[in-house]
């Protein structure tokens, strides 16, 4: 179902959506879950500031427009526990000993570890409501993102997910294809047109480190790597009307300005790039943790890829000159009209956001429009 016509959406300046949470969002959120405000008071916060975000983003020249997640905790919680229930996700500090988000100077976080009580099951539509609320602020093309199908499953393991609400692992599989395709499907019917999905999982089983505690809790990690994942993802997606593109970003982990695994495309590319029903793909590639542009020759000619060669996570800027002789370096294995621009993840995955400056966000973004327009053309 790939497009036919590439760049509109995603465009050739593009970012991947969560933006940093401003000062009185964060106080506000902090006050309602104290009981100092109440529920209309937050909300009332959330759409003034996503106005406010999407001012921003216009502004400096975006033409894909997103809410910043600013309603969000996590970028998944959402779709997940507010809007599928059955479950809660908190840190595990026991997992710090073998898997863990990590930043540039050794500092180590425990992963967030969803536990799934009770059936997940779609009710109504989840961001529907936010999408309205976006295309009404915006005059751009308006992008909602949502979490990939598999990162519950890769987070909680079997162990997580209780026997009680599904004895046959299957079941779950089930549920959560329906509500893809169900949200998906109102999504579209409400008019949005450009939808993202932040797929953590291949990434991360892409990291060898990882597939021994996997296997520890009863998983081959080959195996959901190039079957179980990829057919969960291609179940979930197969309905989505043709009028919605969707673009799927691969993220080694993106929290405070920590990441959780490292390793190049190599492993997964075929099956990413071919196997996988989406239209395009934001890829990181700002540190020599991605690995090399190699696996993009096995992009087909109908699908693009934009590169996340503008760290989100520190505050450094880069050079407009090393930007452009990375895209060319890329375009020796894939051809040029294919490739777009980004950041390489959001800046807030959660609340806190990464430890870069308002003033660094908006630098790095406004490079990532002056670098494209360079590149390609207004």
């Amino acid at each position: 179902m790939a497009s036919d016509s590439p760049h509109d959406p995603p465009f050739r300046a593009d970012h991947v959506g969560s933006l940093l949470r401003p000062p009185q969002l964060l106080k506000a959120r902090n006050d309602r879950a104290a009981g100092k405000i109440s529920a209309e008071e937050l909300r009332a916060v959330e759409d003034s500031s996503i106005r406010e975000v999407v001012a921003f983003q216009e502004g400096i020249g975006l033409q894909s427009i997103t809410d910043g997640e600013y309603r969000r905790e996590i970028f998944y919680s959402d779709f997940y526990f507010r809007g599928l229930g059955g479950g809660t996700v908190a840190y595990d500090p026991a997992s710090i000993d073998e898997v863990y988000f990590i930043d540039r100077e050794g500092h180590k976080l425990p992963l967030l570890v969803p536990r799934v009580q009770a059936r997940m099951r779609w009710h109504a539509p989840i961001h529907v409501d936010d999408f309205k609320f976006l295309r009404a602020a915006t005059s751009g093309t308006p992008k909602i993102t949502i979490p990939s199908p598999t990162i519950i499953h890769f987070r909680a393991g079997r162990q997580n997910i209780s026997t009680d609400a599904y004895p046959d692992i299957d079941l779950f599989w089930d549920d959560i294809v329906d509500a893809f395709q169900r949200e998906l499907k109102v999504l579209a019917d409400a008019g949005c047109r450009y939808v993202q999905i932040d797929e953590t999982t291949l990434a991360s089983l892409s990291d060898r480190r990882v597939w021994e505690p996997l296997r520890k809790r009863g998983d081959d990690a080959h195996t959901l790597l190039l079957e179980t994942y990829p057919e969960v993802m291609n179940r979930a997606f197969a309905r989505r009307p043709a009028t919605l593109h969707l673009a799927m970003h691969i993220c080694r982990g993106n929290n405070q300005s920590h990441w959780s695994a490292e390793g190049g495309y190599d492993l997964v590319a075929d099956t990413l790039f071919n196997k996988i029903d989406v239209d395009s793909y934001f890829l990181e590639y700002d540190t020599p943790r991605a690995g090399t542009f190699e696996p993009l020759r096995l992009v087909p000619k109908d699908k693009t890829v934009v590169l996340g060669l503008v760290s989100s996570k520190f505050p450094e800027l880069e050079s407009k000159d090393s930007l452009k002789r990375r895209i060319d370096e890329a375009s020796k294995f894939i051809g040029l009209d294919q490739l777009s621009i980004s950041p390489q993840c959001g800046f807030a995955s959660t609340a806190p956001g990464n430890r870069i400056s308002a003033a660094d966000q908006r630098a790095k973004l406004k490079l990532v429009v002056e670098v494209a327009s360079e590149v390609w053309g207004s």
